[in-house]
């Protein structure tokens, strides 16, 4: 299956915090959208790595993607090196996706900039022929998307543009909240984490408010890249 868009996240939950927006504007588009988680979350302070599942599923299902996948590494302990870039390599390839989303360069969670590190270097490493991978027993053509870019998470980084996401933020506050074991519950009594907090589940409107009123729409997902954007015309940046 080609797609045309392929995100990527440390957690599941990531990507729906990062650009959820962003994906179901795109896919309401006729654009085809996946999603890859790196691992289960099971470090996290609530929940289990079953109970992610269960919700990454439901999550899924509210986006609408075509499909979700999720690599089964070591929350907290991944690294960037060959083994995990070969895994990434094959999502890519299998996929062939024209753009691909990824963690926030910079993040509280040690795992967000590793994360984005490693699916940005294999994303490059994806389009070298002499790597040679399989999937199913066949091998694999080699496939380098057209971009990366990178979505915006617990810190506050300068976009480098912004999507207009009005009229897709109630859906994207959905698939979030299908992450019930994940955030702000008056009535849990788990142990409390900063994302747990009534604020931080506020904070996604506010956010993307902001950004908004800023570039001129209601509701807006910023994203930073990795090396200038080419437009064919001044007026594609209306």
């Amino acid at each position: 299956m080609k797609l045309d868009i392929l995100a990527f996240g440390a957690h599941p939950d990531d990507v729906e915090l990062g650009c959820a927006g962003t994906i179901l504007k795109e896919i309401s588009l006729g654009k085809t959208v996946g999603i890859i988680d790196l691992t289960r979350g099971e470090l996290g302070t609530r929940g289990s790595a079953a109970i992610r599942d269960q919700e990454a599923s439901a999550a899924a299902a509210i986006l609408g993607v075509s499909v979700r996948e999720n690599l089964e590494m070591r929350d907290g302990f991944f690294v960037n090196d060959e083994n995990h870039q070969m895994e990434i390599i094959k999502m890519i390839r299998k996929y062939q996706p024209e753009i691909v989303l990824c963690n926030a360069i910079d993040d509280r969670h040690i795992d967000h900039a590793k994360g984005s590190k490693l699916v940005s270097d294999a994303c490059f490493l994806a389009g070298l022929i002499k790597i040679e991978t399989t999937e199913a027993g066949e091998k694999q053509t080699a496939w380098r998307p057209k971009i990366v870019y990178h979505y915006i998470q617990w810190k506050n980084i300068e976009p480098d543009f912004v999507v207009d996401i009005t009229g897709f933020t109630d859906r994207k506050i959905a698939a979030i909240l299908a992450y019930s074991s994940q955030f702000y519950d008056a009535n849990s009594n788990e142990p409390e984490s900063p994302i747990t907090s009534k604020n931080f589940l506020e904070s996604l409107n506010y956010r993307s408010r902001d950004l908004g009123r800023l570039s001129g729409v209601e509701h807006a997902e910023g994203f930073t890249v990795e090396r200038y954007l080419a437009v064919n015309s001044l007026g594609d940046l209306i």
